[in-house]
């Protein structure tokens, strides 16, 4: 089990001093470039040492520039796998901590470590595809064993000059373009790896606190095709994020080409242009021949379904591949499941996209950009902490957005910025927010009050850069509503939207941390930014704001501006131009939360499930429907020409299990203090099951109804007590009640009760 795991172990590893000088590979040090000098083949970097005595522990620290794989004996070191995670690497890189006791033994042992470029180094790759070009130099390793023998004698083994390196069987590795092994190759003329100076001289370390990237799931070949003769196509059935392993034998020379891809063209080969260039991805694998071989890249990974295949040396069956799911170790807490197959399906094709992006950090796509856009991680933070247990990677994550911030305070739309866009691509305040919004969400999830402090001063910094750019307390940059349908939606509505958003929630964590003059000037700024936000877009002669979109109305009511006479006028205009457009939504992916918000708070449940349900185009129903097995990017689908696996649209989760199943926390309630299960019935639904596991304890939601009984049955963890709402049907509906259940009255057709920690369960007739 790696130490990574373990915070406590990492930062006392963290305390002790580094012996450990950085290495490299002379052949790589002098050709950055890869091919220059012929050199793509992966360094290796090994040492051996003798043990002759018995050891008590023997952990192993290492990072690398790039990524790495380390083994002791042979054997791998850890689950963990494309370590180092993501940070700008000029400036700091995560180290892990390893125990390897288990792996050494007494005699000769061998500790070897194979480094590839990864993002760190991104050169070009002529003919096949690749997002961006960058380079931190080229793969570079740092790594310390301390052994600590039973008598109490310590060995250090640390990589330095007494380290050997050569070129290995990984002959080409490229972070976009795919991967290359030559099982022929035997790591042969070795030499001193270049000492190139203490930990000193390169970027700040630091220990990992969350988890790493594991396989955590097989996926069995669902079908194959031979769509040219030669040519196989292998169906993993689901859009997954990770690596294909090939199980193969045959003749030495045998070269194996692996294309992987989402769809499918006419004529059943694989289709890969992902930006419209047709630049292609491929992996090769040339076989040593001699017996069974399996292999799976190790520096990279693919976002893919299908898998054309040439070159195989026999005709191939369901166990010549499998896919190797990856993603970051966060523990899975939470399920739902209903009696509607449609909403069950789209939960399940949201959390394969938030798996397939939960990398080290959240990225949009596994396969065209692999990068960290920022909008998700606040849009879509309620169905990735349902689902997954996030509160020390999303730390983690909100540290690498804050040091992706420029001197002047902008917080561009990567972290890390691997590549500088331009103009909205780079600046809009719904990605830059999330060093303000991502901090406050982890507050109000699991009660963590020093991610905020700590990066109070970056977030000060970034609405400062705001208030620059502002024009009359608006502002008017940035992407507008990305994804939407209807175009027409003023980018100045969206932009000053997410202005007005990062400036509340600025004043609720400067109070929250003892802040309360600062508290009182955000909270100035956001009714300024709130009444010229009215001034500018409100049209009360029509009940709508901006151009009447269903952006521009959502985007207000949501913020809180429309005045209250007029909100009623406002959610009427939304509504109605929901059902002239056949309840489809016409929103892209900032609005959308906002229209599921606005819509839930005002009772219009009936109004979301039919634009769920709807199956015709565009809409939530269209996706599952067309046969989508991890949401797209855009409402197109399968059909379409973006991404097939994105999970920027995915915020229709929360009404899911918040709405239906019911399971959510007070307005102003932190760390499910104030627990509240009030499950919505709407449409045909006669069952909803949901639970996640919060800081406090599971919490469930069951319910069914037959005829005229609904019967809920509901989970509520150790701590403070929870409020449970049983819905009514009419005036005269009967509820029964555990003796133990204080009611509390009946308020908009559902009848509450206090309960404490527990299993209940509450019947209602008639």
């Amino acid at each position: 089990m790696p130490e990574s795991e373990t915070s406590r172990k990492q930062a006392a590893a963290g305390k002790r001093d580094w012996l450990a000088h950085w290495i490299g590979n002379a052949a790589w040090e002098q050709a950055i470039e890869v091919g220059r000098d012929g050199v793509t083949a992966l360094p290796v970097f090994a040492v051996d040492f003798s043990l002759d005595r018995p050891v008590r522990s023997a952990a192993l620290r290492v990072t690398a520039l790039g990524v790495y794989e380390a083994t002791a004996n042979g054997w791998p070191v850890s689950t963990a796998v494309l370590e180092p995670p993501h940070t700008d690497s000029r400036t700091r890189l995560v180290y892990a901590t390893y125990d390897i006791t288990g792996l050494l033994t007494p005699g000769p042992n061998l500790l070897s470590v194979e480094v590839g470029p990864g993002l760190a180094h991104v050169p070009p790759t002529p003919g096949r595809y690749q997002k961006l070009t960058r380079s931190d130099g080229p793969p570079r390793l740092l790594a310390q064993l301390d052994i600590v023998h039973e008598d109490g004698t310590v060995l250090t083994v640390a990589s330095g000059a007494s380290w050997r390196t050569a070129l290995g069987c990984t002959t080409f590795s490229g972070w976009y373009g795919g991967e290359d092994h030559d099982a022929r190759r035997i790591p042969l003329g070795w030499t001193p790896a270049l000492d190139l100076g203490p930990v000193g001289i390169g970027p700040r370390l630091t220990p990992r606190y969350s988890p790493a990237i594991e396989p955590v799931e097989t996926l069995s070949v669902q079908a194959i095709t031979e769509p040219r003769p030669g040519v196989y196509v292998f169906d993993f059935g689901v859009n997954f994020a990770g690596w294909q392993q090939l199980s193969v034998s045959g003749p030495r020379d045998t070269v194996v080409t692996m294309r992987p891809g989402e769809l499918l063209a006419a004529d059943g080969t694989v289709v890969q242009d992902l930006d419209g260039t047709g630049v292609p991805i491929w992996d090769t694998y040339t076989l040593a021949g001699g017996g069974a071989e399996v292999w799976h890249p190790r520096f990279r990974y693919h976002g893919m379904r299908y898998l054309q295949v040439e070159g195989l040396p026999g005709e191939p069956d369901q166990d010549t591949f499998i896919g190797i799911v990856l993603r970051a170790a966060n523990e899975k807490v939470g399920t739902f499941s209903s009696s509607n197959d449609l909403l069950t399906n789209l939960h399940t094709i949201i959390d394969r996209a938030i798996q397939s992006n939960m990398y080290s950090v959240l990225t949009d796509c596994p396969h065209r950009e692999k990068l960290g856009w920022l909008e998700q991680v606040h849009l879509v933070f309620g169905p990735v902490a349902f689902g997954y247990d996030v509160a020390d990677y999303f730390q983690d994550l909100v540290r690498v957005i804050a040091e992706a911030q420029t001197e002047e305070g902008l917080v561009p739309s990567l972290a890390p910025e691997y590549v500088v866009f331009e103009d909205g691509f780079r600046d809009d305040p719904n990605w830059g927010s999330s060093i303000v919004l991502a901090p406050w969400a982890l507050y109000r999830e699991y009660g963590d009050i020093e991610t905020a402090r700590e990066h109070y001063p970056a977030m000060v910094r970034y609405l400062g850069y705001l208030g620059y750019l502002a024009d009359g307390n608006l502002l008017h940059h940035g992407l507008g509503d990305w994804a939407a349908i209807d175009e027409r939606t003023p980018v100045g509505v969206t932009a000053s939207f997410g202005y007005h958003q990062a400036a509340s929630t600025m004043a609720r964590i400067a109070a929250l941390i003892g802040r309360y003059d600062d508290a009182a000037h955000w909270a100035e700024l956001t009714d300024k930014i709130g009444a010229a936000f009215n001034a500018a877009y409100f049209r009360p002669m029509d009940g709508t704001y901006g151009t009447g979109s269903q952006a521009c109305d959502a985007l207000a009511l949501d913020l809180g501006v429309v005045p209250q006479a007029d909100r009623r006028r406002v959610l009427d205009h939304l509504v109605a131009d929901i059902r002239a457009h056949g309840n489809h939504l016409t929103v892209g992916e900032i609005p959308l939360p906002s229209v599921l918000r606005v819509l839930a708070a005002a009772g219009r449940h009936d109004v979301i499930w039919d634009i769920v349900t709807e199956t015709s185009y565009p809409g939530y129903g269209y996706l599952v429907g067309s046969g989508a097995t991890a949401l797209p990017e855009y409402w197109d689908g399968p059909g379409g020409h973006g991404s097939q696996n994105h999970f920027m649209l995915g915020a229709i989760d929360s009404w899911l299990t918040g709405c239906l199943a019911g399971l959510g926390q007070g307005a102003e309630s932190v760390a499910y203090r104030d627990l509240v299960i009030r499950p919505v019935v709407v449409g045909d639904l006669t069952e909803v099951t949901a639970q996640t596991r919060t800081i406090r304890g599971v919490v469930r939601s069951h319910w069914h109804r037959t005829n005229d009984t609904f019967h809920l049955d509901v989970t509520v963890p150790p701590g403070p007590t929870a409020t449970v709402c049983v819905p009514l049907r009419t005036l005269n509906t009967h509820v029964t009640a555990p003796k133990a259940a204080q009611p509390v009255g009946t308020f908009d057709s559902y009848a509450y009760y206090r309960v404490g920690p527990g299993d209940w369960s509450f019947r209602s007739t008639g």
